[in-house]
This record gives structure tokens, sequence and C-alpha cells, in this order.
């Protein structure tokens, strides 16, 4: 793979009770672990950090296939929501599913164009075959 950009990000203090950054200090925030999992909550935690991160790059990755594809791409959307569990082996993972709108384009053009976003988007080729991702055109 040929780098085309990297970035770094530090994790300090306890944890999911801690402290994130990132090199050029547009990233600095607290983490908690949420209430649900029996934490304090009251500030963002490293799941809600990937979902943002997966909508953002798949909504890209949706406008690059859906403008070559000719698809009107006006309002489009992709809500990601990422769910922790505990594995069989006692571990924990994490699943998502991806919910894409594409209001100006016919249901078989949102779902190629999701299809072929799939495949494009680097968040889902790093999760291919490691996690659960499910794909809905909404």
């Amino acid at each position: 793979m040929k780098n085309l950009y990297s970035t770094t990000a530090h994790a300090t203090g306890d944890g999911r009770n801690g402290h994130v950054s990132s090199d050029d200090g547009i990233i600095d925030l607290d983490v908690r672990t949420p209430v649900e999992l029996g934490g304090n909550g009251g500030a963002t935690n490293p799941e809600q950090l990937f979902a943002a991160g997966y909508a953002a790059c798949f909504h890209s990755a949706l406008r690059l296939v859906a403008q070559s594809a000719g698809v009107n791409t006006a309002d489009s959307a992709v809500s990601a929501t990422v769910h922790l569990g505990q594995t069989d082996a006692g571990g924990f993972g994490i699943g998502v599913e991806l919910d894409v709108s594409l209001p100006h384009a016919t249901p078989e053009q949102a779902r190629e164009v999701v299809e072929q976003a799939h495949q494009v988007c680097p968040y889902s080729n790093a999760t291919r075959n490691n996690i659960d991702v499910g794909l809905s055109v909404v």
C-alpha cells in the first residue's frame, strides 16, 4: 500500500475513562465509559468515535462511486450504528450497521452504489471478514 496520509492519536489516563488527543491538537477529548456499561457517561467513547469515522468515510466513498455512476447524491446521508458486545470466547467485539439515504436515486441505483462504496471505503476494507457490517438503504 502506498501511504497517502498518516495521523497519530494518543490515549492517556484510565483507558475508557481517560483522554484522547491527536498530534495536531484537533482531537482533544475526554472519554468515558457509557452509563449503559456501568460508567458515568458524560463524554464520548471509542464506539462513538468509530461510528463517526465510519459514517464520514463511507459517505465519501458513496459520493465517489455515485458520481462515477451518474447517481445524484444531493441530500445523501450515512448513519453508522456501532454495537459493542461480548464474544463467545469471553472477549469483546463490535458490529456495525450502516444506514444510507440517497433520496434522489432509485432503489436499484442506491443498492448498487452502496455495495460499490462498501468495496471502496477504507473502513469497510479494514473490517471486512473481521466484524459484521450490515448495509441498509433507508
